[in-house]
């Protein structure tokens, strides 16, 4: 079954824009892939010791393409059922003959890193990202360190739960093995430091980092201590069961509040898989993924480094942001919500950077996906070029009060098709009339349909808000 494409329709105002959108992107209904791979409760269908090797095993066979032997790089975050979900994958992946490089806990994008760097033919991250530490997931990288193809995963789920390959079952010298690769933190620390310019050093700056008790405890304190910054380490002992729990990203009021404590310049705050930032000024103020969007992309602007001076984005992002890219000669393109969205607009418009509110951040000519330590450090240079303080940086946008209200509903249907709805909609456009942005969409995850309003006045957008949902409830509720 096929679900229906969204339908994105702007106004005939190219700026600022309102957007309507309904469905999701172009994805199949599928068992166990969702957006970001495999994801649920440890020990608990599908992310289950059973399920991992099934999982091995498909990719297996999927990625090995000649009869010479094949590597696959496994790393994880810090989460108690990390290893009973890595030991599932290593046998799946070993009895069908495909050897496992184990790297340990590394964040996500040093997965991708690594996956080229040890030249093997795919690479796969254990871990649920931002979510508590009851929760695991697995995601793979491709070869050439992009997260797999759709098509991919669907062949993969096909070969698990079609049995095509319960019969296949290498003997003797043909079953795979897997080693300890003690220099993967080197390899990646070396290469994030390599995004920024060499010689550059952080002293003079007294950072926080949190590194919510997960994949980046280790290497985000060390790199930033490498490069000559004074550092407030925080939540960087891993119990493997506080992970993200009451830090790191989620969390940013930790950072602030340890910033304006300790007198820091900045606070550094990564989730779980570190692939995402959250960065606090030098008064405590939150600066979340736009803010640090519009801060790098004006600044590459500037010395000719943004590719057709366009920044990717969600249709999440702040009105703020699309405002700053066009005053200043720029372009914002707006992308479905999700990093794999973001990376095909990337793609497929050659440019060179994009990201998400969330603060997952995509430097194309660095990495294959986000990475909270290559945007940390991307700020950091900006900083120390500029010789300006983060407040300052982020006054380049100016963020619009943002209102989002999510609607429980029990069926699907177009909402351009229910009078009362479309009509609303339309009466909510012209009141906005080019001060600000109405969005709405279906989740792609949860049975329900998500209002957002931008504008200049957080009190009259969030009663449009809340008046659209209720109408948007009567009818669909």
């Amino acid at each position: 079954m096929q679900v229906r494409a969204p339908i994105i329709i702007p106004t005939a105002d190219p700026l600022p824009s309102t957007w309507r959108i309904q469905g999701e992107e172009n994805i199949q209904v599928r068992k166990l892939f969702g957006t970001d791979g495999v994801r649920g409760v440890a020990n608990q269908d599908p992310m289950t010791s059973e399920m991992a090797m099934r999982i091995g095993r498909a990719a297996a066979h999927v990625f090995r393409d000649s009869a010479r032997r094949h590597r696959i790089v496994i790393g994880k975050d810090t989460r108690l059922s990390g290893y009973m979900i890595e030991s599932g994958l290593t046998a799946g992946l070993c009895s069908m003959g495909m050897d496992v490089l184990l790297v340990g806990p590394v964040p996500t994008p040093g997965i991708a890193f690594l996956t080229r760097s040890l030249r093997a033919d795919a690479g796969v991250v254990v871990s649920a990202s931002h979510n508590p530490y009851e929760d695991n997931g697995i995601k793979f990288f491709g070869r050439d360190g992009f997260k797999l193809p759709d098509e991919v995963e669907k062949k993969m789920e096909d070969l698990i739960f079609s049995g095509a390959i319960d019969s296949v079952r290498p003997t003797a010298s043909e079953i795979g093995k897997a080693f300890r690769i003690d220099d993967a933190i080197g390899r990646y620390n070396e290469f994030v430091k390599s995004s920024i310019p060499r010689g550059m050093d952080l002293s003079g700056l007294r950072i926080v980092v949190d590194s919510a008790n997960g994949a980046a405890y280790k290497i985000g304190p060390r790199i930033l201590t490498e490069l000559g910054a004074d550092i407030i380490s925080l939540c960087d002992q891993p119990t493997g069961m506080n992970i993200n729990q009451g830090c790191g990203s989620l969390h940013p009021e930790v950072i602030s509040r340890a910033v304006v404590a300790n007198k820091a310049q900045i606070g550094i705050a990564f989730d779980g898989d570190a692939d995402r930032v959250i960065l606090c000024d030098e008064k405590g103020i939150v600066i979340d993924g736009d803010a640090v969007m519009a801060i790098c992309a004006l600044q590459m602007m500037k010395h000719g480094r943004l590719r057709h001076n366009t920044l990717v984005a969600t249709v999440m992002s702040n009105l703020g942001l699309e405002l700053a890219m066009q005053q200043a000669g720029g372009k914002l393109v707006r992308a479905a919500v999700g990093d794999r969205y973001v990376m095909e607009k990337m793609i497929a418009g050659g440019y060179n950077l994009g990201g998400e509110q969330s603060g997952h951040l995509i430097f194309l000519d660095n990495n294959t996906t986000g990475d909270g330590l290559i945007t940390a450090l991307q700020v950091l240079t900006i900083m120390k070029q500029t010789d300006k303080p983060l407040s300052e940086l982020a006054t380049c946008m100016k963020t619009y009060p943002q209102v989002l209200v999510n609607v429980k509903v029990t069926e699907r249907r177009d909402l351009e098709s229910i009078p009362e709805i479309a009509n609303r909609m339309s009466e909510i456009e012209k009141k906005l009339d080019g001060t600000g942005r109405l969005l709405v969409r279906y989740s792609g995850t949860e049975p329900k349909v998500r209002v957002m309003i931008e504008g200049e006045n957080q009190n009259e957008i969030k009663a449009l808000a809340e008046g659209l949902a209720g109408i948007i409830k009567e009818k669909l509720g």
